[in-house]
């Protein structure tokens, strides 16, 4: 059986990473690329869930810098669940807050337009966003 490479242009299309972002991600080593003797890169499907895996990492608000560590991790899940947990709590204690933010906010805003249906003199969505916090 043989193992199926891609080049950067069929990954583009597959996974929607461009071609700037897949040789960002070699260059700070997130991605180890094997070459053709002419250069081109090709990709295998490791590659691809290793991609695959740091798109997902992304989503959930994790740095390049802290998914170079999960995918350490990845590759030797025997020594990591210790690590791996605190990272994502920590990462889960931060969106929490940014989810807490995000709820001030959207009540905030719902009660600016609610106030910006009566009359009155000038508008309380830009006296809203001007006032102090």
């Amino acid at each position: 059986m043989t193992n199926v490479l891609y080049k950067i242009g069929d990954l583009k299309q597959l996974l929607g990473i461009s071609a700037d972002t897949l040789r960002y991600y070699e260059k700070i080593g997130l991605l180890s690329v094997s070459r053709t003797e002419s250069g081109i890169r090709q990709y295998d499907k490791s590659d691809i869930s290793r991609l695959r895996f740091i798109k997902r990492a992304q989503k959930m608000n994790f740095s390049l810098a802290e998914i170079a560590d999960l995918l350490k991790m990845r590759d030797d899940p025997q020594h990591a669940r210790n690590e791996v947990r605190q990272l994502t709590a920590q990462k889960l204690k931060e969106m929490e807050q940014h989810l807490d933010e995000l709820t001030t906010l959207r009540n905030e805003l719902t009660l600016l337009m609610n106030l910006c249906r009566g009359g009155g003199d000038g508008c309380p969505i830009i006296d809203g966003i001007e006032a102090e916090e």
